[in-house]
């Protein structure tokens, strides 16, 4: 019986938090991370301030909670974009755009993502470790995709793909930090679509046949 109660609890528990994790999401995308009050997702569950610390020990651990749900959600979409089988040479730089017309959907949570990163540079703290794990996963599986374009003879025979994996989240993650630093002035989506149509005429067999429509 004890046991099935201590399941039991846990299991409200696992819900609970992830109840606070959905509302903070939401919350910190709309309105950023620093403009909301802990109090604000409290509120928003049904909790008091002191309830939600019950769950998530400082304002700080949830954001942590929040990023990675952000990351999760980008992998799932590049995971899709890898299961897509179709033979498109301008699949990856389509996917590009896409995946930053999302980010941009949700502005709240590109200042979040950056916050997070400047923290994950220290060795010590558990952004680091989460950090770490991802890149090396969105590296792999972006390189995947610029491997799965040279064996179907659609990129240039002589990409390398690591390199050029690399290249695309540098891009990305660059352009995400100079539109945090102009205030949301910098057109991301335009800037990512900029970079891909160059990398497009880079590394397609065809490049020079004109841009692709992205």
């Amino acid at each position: 019986m004890r046991t099935r109660r201590k399941t039991g609890s846990y299991e409200v528990g696992r819900v609970k938090r992830a109840e606070i994790v959905d509302a903070a999401t939401r919350l910190f995308a709309a309105s950023g991370y620093h403009r909301v009050p802990l109090s604000q997702v409290a509120a928003d569950v049904g909790l008091s301030e002191s309830g939600l610390l019950h769950h998530f020990r400082s304002k700080k651990h949830l954001l942590l909670a929040v990023a990675e749900r952000r990351l999760e959600q980008t992998a799932l979409f590049w995971s899709s974009v890898q299961a897509d089988g179709r033979d498109d040479p301008h699949e990856l730089f389509r996917s590009m755009v896409e995946s930053t017309r999302r980010l941009v959907a949700e502005p709240g949570l590109i200042e979040l993502f950056v916050l997070v990163s400047a923290e994950a540079a220290d060795p010590s703290t558990p952004a680091h470790q989460l950090y770490g794990k991802w890149y090396e996963q969105a590296v792999n599986e972006t390189a995947q995709l610029v491997t799965r374009g040279v064996e179907r003879g659609l990129f240039r025979p002589d990409t390398d793909a690591q390199a050029i994996a690399r290249e695309i989240i540098a891009v990305s993650d660059g352009l995400q930090l100079q539109w945090v630093l102009s205030g949301g002035r910098l057109d991301l989506v335009e800037g990512i679509r900029d970079y891909a149509r160059r990398l497009a005429r880079s590394v397609l067999v065809n490049g020079d046949d004109g841009e692709p429509s992205l």
